[in-house]
């Protein structure tokens, strides 16, 4: 209609049909990688360190991919990338089909599939915002909100596929949607306006990055928050799977059913977040009414019967979009876009390091304490920490969170 924005433009449209495309490979794929390890070792802590495997490039790549996405193509650095996974997870697929799995040399190609989806990740969100229309920003990260969500409608196909043909068809598809969302990204014309031809070394660049977030104290903040928020949101949710497992049962039905509370809540706060606007001055008090609702109801959810369980995990859900959406929309805003890609690469860094960590730890303690103990005790650190650093810097934060964005 005349006098509003159009958000679907051309660009927008592809990026958005490619990340929808990979990520209902990447849930399949996700999910059955992790019943394929915890089903082959049956170790927690095995099970653990798989994933602590596949994050470790994550704290390193993005500080080397930042600086060079800051001067070089974002666009052709996302479309080849998913092109070399579509190979990857098909050649996972022929091991597979072959009976030549082992523990050992798959933690291998986990590290090398961490490598790449972490750059891809740093890649994928400097380019986002310059392919959203002028006035739309908050309605594009809206639905970027509800793609992961939707994606996740494929756990039980996946679970499905488990438990009557095998893990091999599951890895098949994920290199298929790979393969199909490279050739969308492929045909993205616009966001490549930062692109430099002249420009310093990549440790000059880095260095100027660093700069550039030591001389923000709001964004610090922000970042030193989700370190702790993900090492305890990370390290309970590895336990999900192996406690709702190990229940007598039916505990993986259970497990699924969870799964999808969670992503029905996702998906409508996504719609809810759409459609309404916040008042500006009140963004951060409803950010930090989020982080604080949210560590009772994960930490908690596990020792209820199971419709409180699924009621708590779709608010979990319901509030987490919302206050992701005020983060994302915020920061992505804030930060030039010159030093978009480095911003995004550290902050992926510290928020990995704390993933990890979570993951190592909690992967320790369930081996000898009860896994449902574990977790309420992860997100009572969790919810020191908002008032700890969320909460006691709110003056540095409220002008990055309590702005305008269209």
């Amino acid at each position: 209609m005349k006098g509003k924005q159009r958000l679907w433009t051309r660009d927008f449209t592809i990026i958005t049909l490619g990340t929808v495309v990979s990520m209902l490979g990447n849930a399949v794929s996700g999910f059955a990688i992790s019943l394929l390890v915890l089903d082959y070792t049956g170790s927690v802590f095995l099970y653990t360190l798989y994933m602590v495997v596949y994050s470790l490039p994550r704290i390193i790549m993005p500080l080397v991919a930042g600086p060079f996405l800051d001067i070089y193509s974002r666009k052709r650095a996302i479309y080849t990338l998913d092109f070399i996974s579509a190979g990857l997870y098909l050649g996972i697929y022929l091991l597979l089909d072959a009976g030549l799995f082992s523990y050992g040399p798959f933690l291998g190609l986990c590290f090398v599939i961490g490598c790449i989806d972490s750059t891809y990740e740093v890649s994928y969100e400097s380019l986002y915002p310059t392919l959203i229309p002028e006035g739309c920003f908050t309605k594009a990260y809206s639905i970027s909100s509800l793609i992961y969500p939707f994606s996740v409608v494929m756990i039980p196909l996946a679970t499905f596929v488990y438990e009557r043909v095998g893990l091999e068809p599951l890895f098949a598809f994920n290199a298929a949607t790979f393969l199909v969302a490279a050739g969308f990204e492929t045909r993205i014309k616009g966001g490549d306006s930062h692109v430099r031809s002249e420009h310093g070394s990549l440790a000059q660049e880095f260095r100027e990055g660093l700069a550039y977030l030591k001389s923000e104290p709001g964004l610090m903040i922000i970042t030193g928050y989700f370190f702790f928020s993900m090492l305890t949101g990370s390290g309970a949710n590895a336990l999900w799977l192996p406690y709702f497992k190990s229940l007598p049962g039916n505990g993986l039905g259970i497990y699924v059913w969870v799964m999808a509370a969670g992503v029905l809540g996702r998906l409508v706060g996504g719609l809810v977040h759409y459609y309404i606007r916040y008042n500006v001055k009140y963004k951060f008090a409803i950010a930090l009414t989020v982080y604080i609702s949210v560590c009772f109801f994960e930490g908690g959810f596990v020792f209820m019967p199971v419709p409180i369980m699924l009621a708590m995990c779709f608010a979990s859900g319901f509030l987490s979009v919302n206050s992701y959406n005020i983060r994302i929309s915020a920061t992505q805003s804030y930060v030039p876009d010159s030093c978009r890609a480095r911003f995004n690469g550290v902050f992926l860094m510290f928020t990995t390091a704390g993933s990890i960590l979570g993951q190592l730890a909690a992967g320790a303690l369930g081996e000898f304490l009860p896994l449902r103990g574990v977790i309420a005790g992860l997100q009572v650190i969790s919810l020191a920490s908002v008032f700890a650093i969320m909460y006691r810097g709110r003056a540095k934060v409220k002008p990055i969170y309590n702005r305008e964005v269209q």
